[in-house]
């Protein structure tokens, strides 16, 4: 059987993978089928002990994954997918699931299991399909099943179980291998399909899509159950079947070991090995009519599978019923929850979170203009005037000067028969005007050029978990300021120019957070600019500092001070994780940490232990979490730019 006729059955159909496995997406390209990827969010909290064996585990994850999507596509994606195909992979040996290690002993005890020893491979596939009326109804039709492979691995040595872990590839698989990969090498031989081992079980899928589209008349009123959802605005109503599910309440996610007993009781077994189809679905009776099942039928009601945390169905409007664990399909209302009225503050807040981009933007924009830097020269400009200054049309000119006002950067002043003028806030005269001692002109520069493009590809970068400088910027950065800020002189002046102004705005309050009278000498590593420097020995009159960055950065630092400067402060060339530091009484640290992962900062710490002789202290300024990392949120949204 081939997936070629099934092809031109999906063509023009919305396909969606609720998977977010790169296995299963190259499994399924490589089987030229067309789809979008939808990752689920259904968070995989099933509790074992539910469930008879672990293949009905693997299937029923697989359909919350799938119905999670289908019926989230509709409200967040504006959109309704034709097929819906989720799927989860298991692995299995001495009746205890094995998922993906949670690190390098995890992994160590999972590959221990499996040596030398044949464990089985499980992937649960659940299809839904989508139907949509003229109501504005949808059909929601649901076929799963499973397949079972056999895999043998060789007595492994402890250095080859070390190395094969200590080479990463364990860490994001179930079961704690990859066979496609140097997983491979540990396996003495498979029995069944290899590609279910590697994530999904294509043939059996495509066999599937067969009885679907060229055997089957899955789209039946008479033949088949399905789910409907009705789109109104008042109120949920369920119509559930009369036959309510005797499933236990969710209880903690923990392991649970399967014994030959309960792994051979399986409503199921009476299918052929690795298939659980559903050729003959019970029908059952809409709008609200007395449910009619067939006896091996079970019916789960109350929105969601009651295998689901209770906890996902309060915080949900749009609760939406699982289908049978027999493949019977369950057909209820699902409309909007009726609730108050919305909270005007809610609404704000919220409508300030979606809108806070353009406010950014503007600001970023009328600085790069120089409108404020020209209204603090000029002030009483109509916009017209101010457009030919910084050469913009008059037209957009009006709207920016028109948002900066609402945003309390600009005043505007009608005078009579004329167009409004406009001039500075004091906000703007003391935060943007380019002159101004304590300007952020240089760190808004930084925002607009460097991190706006990164946060452009936030969705890549959540996605990856890596930095996204090479698609914001079209190259690889292996180095943060190396190759990021000071690979070329005008980005080295900009990114020098953002520090010096936060450190000219927050040089003050650290220099006088704590009693420093006791230090006679300091040493601010990764200084930049020596501001924080100047504003220690204005605060500290006995105390001198050496101010140790980059060679690249103290060539350049005469640029930020007049030639008068005082000269308790020094500079000193230096990698501070290379180069021996200065010798001080204190050590200063600040807005440095956050830029390293944490073996970087465990070497940069140890070498200023072994430098600071008794008595010695370290100053630290960073934005400090929250013990639960609850906040604040500047920290935490800072970290989504993914640097090391």
């Amino acid at each position: 059987m081939v997936l070629n006729p099934v092809i031109s059955k999906l063509s023009g159909k919305l396909v969606v993978l609720a998977s977010a496995s790169p296995r299963r997406l190259e499994i399924l390209r490589n089987a030229g089928l067309r789809f979008e990827v939808v990752p689920s969010w259904f968070k995989e909290t099933l509790d074992k002990r539910l469930f008879k064996s672990p293949q009905e585990y693997a299937v029923e994850t697989a359909k919350q994954k799938a119905l999670e999507v289908a019926r989230r596509m509709p409200f967040k994606h504006l959109k309704t997918p034709d097929i819906v195909i989720g799927a989860d992979t298991i692995v299995t040996v001495d009746g205890l699931i094995l998922e993906k290690p949670v690190d390098k002993d995890d992994a160590y005890r999972m590959l221990s299991r499996l040596s030398g020893k044949e464990h089985s491979v499980f992937t649960g596939v659940a299809i839904v399909l989508c139907h949509e009326k003229e109501n504005e109804e949808i059909d929601y039709q649901l076929i799963d099943f499973y397949e079972e492979t056999k895999v043998k691995f060789a007595d492994l040595s402890e250095d080859m179980l070390w190395e094969y872990i200590n080479s990463g590839e364990p860490m994001d698989k179930a079961g704690g291998y990859g066979i496609q990969a140097l997983g491979g090498m540990l396996v003495e031989f498979v029995h069944g399909d290899f590609l279910n081992v590697v994530g999904f079980p294509l043939n059996h899928f495509c066999k599937q899509l067969d009885l679907i589209y060229n055997r089957c008349p899955f789209s039946s009123d008479e033949e088949s159950a399905s789910v409907e959802l009705h789109h109104n605005s008042s109120h949920t109503t369920l119509i559930e079947s009369q036959h309510s599910s005797k499933l236990p309440p969710q209880s903690t996610h923990s392991p649970i070991i399967f014994t030959k007993d309960n792994l051979s009781s399986s409503p199921r077994s009476n299918s052929p090995p690795g298939s659980q189809t559903h050729q003959k679905s019970p029908s059952v009776k809409r709008k609200g009519s007395e449910s009619e099942v067939g006896e091996s039928s079970r019916t789960l009601v109350n929105s969601l599978s009651k295998h689901t945390d209770k906890r996902e169905i309060q915080g949900s409007n749009h609760t939406l019923p699982t289908m049978t664990s027999r493949g019977q399909l369950i057909e209820f209302n699902v409309t909007e929850h009726e609730d108050s009225e919305p909270k005007k503050e809610d609404l704000q807040q919220i409508i300030q979170l979606m809108d806070g981009f353009k406010a950014s933007k503007a600001l970023f924009t009328a600085s790069k203009m120089g409108v404020f830097d020209l209204l603090q020269r000029k002030p009483g400009l109509d916009a017209a005037q101010v457009a030919q200054e910084i050469k913009a049309a008059v037209k957009g000119t009006e709207g920016l000067l028109g948002a900066c006002v609402s945003l309390g950067l600009l005043q505007s002043k009608e005078k009579s028969s004329q167009r409004p003028v406009y001039k500075n806030t004091d906000l703007a005269t003391r935060y943007l005007w380019s002159d101004s001692p304590f300007s952020l002109h240089g760190y808004i520069q930084h925002c607009n050029e460097t991190l706006w493009p990164l946060f452009s590809h936030l969705e890549s970068a959540v996605r990856e978990g890596t930095n996204q400088h090479e698609r914001a910027f079209g190259k690889k950065a292996n180095d943060l300021f190396q190759d990021t800020y000071y690979n070329n002189q005008s980005v080295k002046l900009r990114f020098m120019n953002a520090m010096h102004s936060i450190a000219k705005v927050t040089g003050k309050a650290v220099a006088t957070a704590f009693d420093l009278s006791s230090y006679k000498t300091a040493c601010d590593l990764g200084g930049c600019t020596g501001a924080i420097a100047y504003e220690l020995t204005k605060a500290h009159p006995e105390m001198s500092v050496t101010v140790f960055d980059l060679p690249e950065v103290v060539e350049m630092s005469e640029h930020f001070h007049p030639s008068h400067t005082d000269n308790r402060v020094s500079f000193v060339a230096g990698d501070f994780f290379k180069d021996e530091l200065p010798k001080a009484d204190l050590y200063i640290l600040a807005r440095i940490l956050h830029d390293w992962p944490d073996e970087k900062v465990h070497i940069l710490l140890k070498k200023i232990g072994d430098a600071c002789t008794p008595g010695c202290g370290v100053l630290l300024s960073e934005i400090l979490l929250n013990e639960d990392r609850s906040g604040p949120s500047r920290g935490l949204l800072q970290a989504l730019s993914m640097s090391d």
